[in-house]
């Protein structure tokens, strides 16, 4: 069991922003029961407006992938995530393309259709990871687990080892060796740069709320955020002419 323990300001601001509504408006919003299909808040995140939201406001490069991704659901912000680390990085620009059909999902191998079809025929989940090495090479999901954290602290020596163990495992199941070859080569280059899913979906949470109550309570939003950043000149000078716009 591996569990991380995170001091996030954005939770402070959250419950600011919950705590100044609920005060102005005389109601009592409830975050753990908000409904995941806001249509308004889907709309300001496919117009690429993400200042103020939990990890989407990173980076040119994530704010980018936002408006080529085109969120309309939850699971998309999950994926977003998911995509924006350096193991599936390389692989953006076909998962954007499969997921508006401007391009075929294809699979190494049959047996990964099950596994990689959410994701449009992409490893994208420390879950794919090792429900590949189970389903195709045979491996026992405690010992998947183990490759995962060989493939991340880039122990080489051990990594062959793996690769060869791989490699007999998935010939042992029916797969030729040259797609064994290429498997291993994607799965390893991923394993160790990759979100596990649960991961990606708690902070998506975070982002969808942070997204929410910017969508229809700007102005609460905004006092809660810049309350938490006035320390950070640069932040807060780009909050405050955000609130312009807004």
């Amino acid at each position: 069991l591996k569990m991380d323990f995170l001091g996030l300001s954005t939770l402070t601001i959250i419950h600011d922003a919950v705590e100044m509504i609920n005060q102005v408006n005389n109601t009592k919003i409830n975050l753990s029961t908000l409904p995941l299909n806001d249509k308004l808040t889907y709309q300001f995140l496919r117009m690429g407006d993400v200042t103020g939201i939990f990890q989407l406001e990173t980076s040119a490069g994530m704010r980018r992938l936002v408006l080529e991704l085109q969120p309309d659901k939850f699971e998309d912000i999950i994926d977003l995530l998911a995509l924006f680390r350096p193991g599936a990085m390389s692989e953006r620009e076909s998962f954007v393309k499969r997921r508006h059909g401007q391009e075929d999902v294809e699979y190494l191998h049959p047996k990964l259709k099950s596994i990689l079809k959410e994701t449009y025929g992409i490893m994208l989940y420390q879950e794919q990871v090792m429900q590949t090495l189970h389903s195709l090479a045979g491996y026992s999901l405690s010992d998947a687990d183990i490759f995962r954290q060989i493939m991340s602290k880039k122990l080489l020596k051990r990594g062959e080892a793996e690769r060869k163990k791989f490699i007999s495992g998935a010939i042992k199941k029916g797969i030729s060796n040259e797609i064994a070859e290429k498997l291993f080569d994607r799965i390893a280059k991923f394993a160790g740069y990759g979100f596990n899913k649960s991961h990606a979906t708690a902070y998506a949470f975070i982002a969808y709320r942070t997204a929410w109550l910017k969508a229809h309570y700007p102005s609460e939003f905004f006092a809660a955020l810049m309350n938490s950043r006035i320390d950070t000149p640069e932040k807060f000078t780009e909050y405050k002419a955000s609130c312009k716009v807004n």
